[in-house]
């Protein structure tokens, strides 16, 4: 029977993966989810796909979708290199910036090391000869016939998009608003730095802009076909026009309700989304972590997303989300705000092989959505969920909750083969089990230096911290990474599997915006830094407002990027009119690394202004508590250490608040599955998370 909430728009988070696509939603009160396969030619289909199946379920017209999309394709496109033909618009003199880039080298005893080359081809960088001074000062103007010769050359470079990054334009961009208004006629994209980046640091101010160009026709296209389909259904439906007549002004109301998850853990307009891409580039993990945070309730977590293709993780602890500006995208710099979430190329698709000298790899090649693993009917090649596969862990039944068959037979055929290369390259006779336990072995040392990276190497104790895994391979993996750093419990989240549609569907509406202001912290700086702020927060608070968010619904950041007069880099410092910026700075300085100058002066290098939208709260209804032990469903053979073992198999449905697990076990459910080996105690909280505790070795 269709279910239908004539009185709200219907949310829904969605999430596009390397193999499935998963859609959150609640309806009839409670938590819907599923998947449906990606489809990683055009990902707009399988999301067409997966809204149909929700409005035949819910009885929902267009008009009350509102639906939050956690993409890829920016990603994508940066690592495969496919984004579009763009042209740089420089200051003379400053055409070669992309190529010069900073002195520190990637890779530091590598001799060979390669930079990957810039986004825009030599002949396509274009230099103006205007100057502004760091202080604003005009002491070049541009010159009208150079400003038209431009123009011209353009038309015969036959570029896609243009990118205008100008010296200290954020200081006095009228050259850059002028060269813009001179190339409206081209009818290209335009990604304008003062607007994208108004930042000091000319490097990654004009690697970013650039990055934004080179996404902006991509995102454009994909997110113009996704309205027109999902539009020409809601106006069959409501039988506005003939599906068969061509597109009308008749504004789409689907325009109006498609947001897209930003890589800083909020979301914005579809039409935002086109403007700016290079904010969305993390857009899925994202998702998943603001889905952990959530699920955590205030608790240390460090955040393990294991998908089809990648593994991402993230620290989150009493400071809330952790952002960075410094980021790395397939070598170039990206200088928006985006949470601080370290990518490996490890996955449940992860290819294993042998390689030229005989040792064992996994990945980063991944079977992706096609073929997909051998399990799933149509790959040939051995990957991380074959493994699995092999080794029992699925419990003897398929994915999505029995809709999504295995082919058991065909992942020990491929382990097989997998098993005869190792024998032959270790000189002794190695069976498809251990074949299958050193897949696993070699795909969690990789997850485990992912893991390591950002919390070892930056200072945090992991034994601090709780490990929340999530993504439909996560839950297979996460005791045994536990153990490997120490750390003593893991929580494993409702519906692990679909957390980062989850997240998007729960994010607030963000707009980051920032200033450079390069202001001495004296008497007069607070007044100063107050005057700055008013005016960023007006223009924030009239667009939310524009958004539907009125006062009450809105909540304010301030933020001040502030260093030692003379350093290159700067902390970030949570400001109100009462703070004193030098102490603060004082004090942030020696939290991170050691030690203060006290006598040093202090400068307010750039303001930040995160202003959100809040969204309603996701409704949550404690489970009904039993303090038994739960009753397993059957018992099945699993392999540990490639020693067969009798496991405890369980549905989670099933598990009521307070139930206590015998291991070991594995649990499934719809979206994944986890793996609990026997030295651990695991039972489920009120919210339904499964907490599982061990003694780390």
């Amino acid at each position: 029977m269709p279910i239908r909430n004539p009185q709200s728009k219907l949310r829904i988070g969605v999430d596009t993966g390397g193999t499935f696509t998963d859609f959150v939603y609640y309806a009839g009160g409670g938590l819907r989810l599923f998947k449906v396969a990606s489809t990683p030619d055009d990902p707009s289909r399988a999301i067409l796909e997966g809204l149909r199946r929700i409005a035949d379920e819910t009885g929902a017209t267009l008009a009350e979708l509102e639906v939050i999309h956690g993409t890829t394709v920016g990603t994508n496109a940066l690592l495969q290199r496919r984004g579009a033909r763009i042209a740089l618009v420089t200051t003379a003199g400053f055409e070669d910036v992309l190529a010069i880039g900073r002195q520190a080298r990637p890779e530091l005893y590598n001799l060979n090391v390669t930079r990957p080359a810039p986004l825009v081809a030599d002949e396509l960088r274009f230099g103006l000869k205007e100057r502004v001074a760091a202080n604003g000062e005009v002491l070049q103007e541009i010159d009208d016939d150079e400003l038209n010769a431009l123009l011209e050359k353009l038309k015969a470079a036959r570029v896609e998009a243009v990118a205008i990054c100008l010296l200290f334009a954020f200081v006095h961009p009228a050259h850059e608003q002028r060269i813009a208004q001179a190339l409206q006629s081209l009818g290209l994209p335009l990604s304008i730095a003062h607007q994208i980046l108004p930042e000091y640091r000319e490097y990654e101010r004009t690697s970013t802009v650039c990055v934004n160009a080179y996404l902006q026709p991509l995102m454009g296209r994909y997110l113009q076909k996704l309205k027109e389909a999902v539009g020409s259904r809601g106006e069959r439906e409501s039988r506005l026009r003939s599906a068969s007549l061509p597109q009308s002004p008749t504004p789409n109301p689907f325009t109006h309700a498609l947001r897209v998850m930003q890589s800083s853990g909020g979301s914005i307009s579809a039409a935002a989304a086109v403007a700016e891409p290079v904010r969305t580039i993390l857009s899925g993990p994202a998702g998943g972590v603001v889905g952990a945070r959530r699920a955590a309730r205030g608790a240390n977590i460090i955040t393990f997303d294991m998908g089809g293709t990648s593994t991402d993780v993230a620290l989150c602890d009493a400071r809330g989300l952790r952002m960075t500006r410094e980021a790395l995208v397939s070598g170039m710099p990206v200088a928006v705000p985006m949470m601080d979430i370290h990518t490996v190329g490890a996955g449940g698709g992860s290819i294993a092989y042998i390689d030229a000298g005989g040792s064992l790899r996994v990945g980063p090649e991944s079977a992706g959505a096609e073929p997909g693993p051998a399990c799933y009917g149509r790959g040939a090649r051995p990957t991380v969920t074959d493994a699995n596969c092999v080794l029992g862990r699925f419990g003897g039944a398929g994915l999505l909750g029995g809709e999504f068959a295995l082919d058991e037979q065909r992942a020990h055929d491929v382990l097989s083969q997998l098993a005869q290369d190792m024998s032959a390259a270790a000189g002794r006779k190695i069976d498809v089990n251990e074949a299958a336990q050193g897949v696993l072995s070699v795909v969690n040392a990789n997850m485990e230096r992912a893991l390591r990276v950002i919390s070892v190497e930056r200072g945090h104790d992991p034994r601090d911290f709780a490990l929340m895994p999530f993504g439909g391979a996560g839950g297979l993996h996460a005791v045994e990474l536990a153990r490997a750093l120490r750390i003593p419990r893991v929580i494993v989240p409702v519906a692990p599997g679909a957390l980062s549609a989850l997240g998007c569907l729960a994010s607030d509406v963000v707009k980051d915006v920032s200033r450079t202001v390069m202001l001495r912290a004296d008497g007069e700086l607070n007044a100063q830094l107050a005057a700055h702020f008013q005016t960023m927060e007006t223009e924030a608070r009239a667009a939310l407002r524009s958004e539907g968010f009125p006062a009450r619904r809105q909540r304010h950041e301030r933020l001040l990027a502030v260093r030692y007069v003379g350093q290159s880099f700067e902390l970030d410092i949570n400001w109100t009119k009462r703070t004193d910026v030098a102490q603060a700075f004082h004090r942030a300085h020696e939290a991170r690394y050691g030690y203060a100058q006290p006598q040093q002066a202090v400068e307010v290098v750039s303001l930040r202004l995160r202003s959100s939208g809040l969204v309603a709260p996701l409704p949550e209804t404690p489970l009904p508590h039993s303090a038994v032990k739960a009753k397993p469903h059957i018992h099945a053979p699993v392999y540990f250490a490639a020693q067969a073992t009798r496991a405890a198999i369980y549905e989670r449905p099933a598990l009521p608040a307070g139930a206590k697990l015998t291991t070991p076990c594995i649990v499934r459910e719809y979206s994944a599955t986890t793996l609990i080996p026997r030295d651990a105690k695991a039972q489920v909280d009120e919210f339904g998370n499964l907490l599982i505790q061990f003694s780390p070795d």
